[in-house]
């Protein structure tokens, strides 16, 4: 799923985040990226503030914001998060019909993340943070908004998220079948499901393969994987400079600039390049609105790249060219989508299916008997459609 996020919020227009503190008035700039809006309400909360006080005041609406020890807000955190996941009462069973499931674990979700986000933390200029025992943030936050200009306040959630990113960042992420490894980005999907990389190396190129599109190319693996099987030429294309940043980043590393070339674009790159041989695209898999910029990656709301993607083929691929499409049934398992409906929109494109390659689920929620969507992640199949034109 390589569509991503094509903003960051400190670029986006400021919200402020306004509170009362030694009965004086501050304001800092807010900083959320998955677009929530500044808190109107907010406490001052310590190393002596409880955990079920603290609870109440978030689930209330109530920010608190921490100027107490570091380490004993992420204690905080864990605190609040083990309230709201069990809560004191047994646990309702998950419901049969999958559909309603997946809402409402989606709904839990959200509810979940607006409380945990309402424990904040104030950064300065240059990305410092004024607690004992805070870390040193400052690489983590360059790294997924940029160079400071201002101070601003933001949830620890959310700072704890770019921390965790910016190790998967810098230690990368091991693609066996290219024997190399891959350093996503802040907001730009990892490659940790191995099942469609697997496709993609696998699928048989269509012949005279001398020009592919990489569709949403996310840190450009996809792109990478074509040019390891010989691909000449390659456009990646992507409508997020955060993902293309990433992409431009790997494709250094792994020697390829020479191979594959990269384009800002909502799906295809400008006419004027030609024709296809071949088209990739491995657009999110949940034809379900997100509910935020970080969830771009997952949702496509009414199917509109898979959509797009599907009714642009007839003008952007050769006549004997093929497009490759990614996709999961695990939208059909959820009722999100029907069993043909994706075969629809292939032939109201004037395509036809050549084969359907497909590979079970591997990933680590397979084996999570206690996640309400168990039932159709353990029937789970990727699949790679090989496309021609009708």
């Amino acid at each position: 799923m390589n569509n991503s996020t094509s903003n960051t919020a400190l670029n986006a227009a400021p919200s402020l985040f306004q509170w009362q503190e030694n009965n004086k008035a501050h304001s800092a700039t807010w900083q959320s990226e998955n677009g929530a809006l500044p808190p109107k309400k907010v406490q001052i909360a310590n190393d002596t503030t409880a955990a079920d006080a603290a609870y109440k005041l978030c689930c209330e609406g109530t920010a608190l914001l921490w100027r107490g020890d570091y380490q004993n807000a992420k204690q905080l955190l864990q605190a609040l998060s083990r309230r709201i996941d069990r809560p004191g009462k047994k646990p309702k069973k998950a419901p049969d019909d999958l559909t309603q499931a997946f809402h409402l674990h989606r709904q839990a979700q959200s509810q979940k993340a607006r409380i945990l986000g309402m424990l904040v933390i104030e950064v300065s200029v240059g990305y410092h943070i004024n607690l004992r025992r805070a870390p040193d943030v400052k690489a983590a936050c360059e790294h997924a908004y940029g160079k400071s200009t201002h101070n601003f306040v933001v949830s620890l959630r959310e700072l704890l998220g770019l921390n965790g990113a910016y190790e998967w960042s810098k230690n990368g992420v091991d693609v066996p079948i290219m024997n190399a490894k891959i350093y996503p980005s802040y907001a730009v999907f990892s490659p940790i499901r191995g099942e469609y990389l697997s496709l993609v190396d696998s699928a048989p190129l269509p012949q005279n393969c001398n020009l592919a599109f990489d569709i949403g190319t996310g840190t450009g693996v996809l792109a990478a994987i074509l040019a390891n099987r010989g691909v000449t030429k390659i456009i990646a294309t992507d409508n997020s400079e955060r993902a293309l940043a990433c992409a431009e980043k790997n494709i250094a590393l792994l020697n390829l600039k020479n191979t594959v070339s990269l384009a800002f674009a909502d799906l295809f790159p400008e006419s004027s390049v030609g024709k296809a041989n071949l088209i990739v695209c491995n657009p999110p898999w949940l034809p379900a609105r997100p509910s935020s910029m970080l969830e771009r990656a997952v949702y496509d709301e009414n199917s509109q790249m898979l959509k797009g993607f599907l009714n642009g083929l007839g003008e952007r691929l050769a006549n004997d060219g093929e497009a490759w499409l990614i996709l999961s049934n695990f939208a059909e398992l959820l009722g999100l989508r029907t069993k043909d409906e994706v075969q629809n929109l292939i032939t109201a494109a004037g395509l036809r299916v050549i084969e359907k390659m497909d590979a079970e689920a591997q990933h680590k929620k397979v084996l999570d008997a206690s996640d309400p969507l168990h039932k159709a992640r353990k029937l789970e199949v990727t699949s790679l459609l090989r496309l021609a034109k009708a």
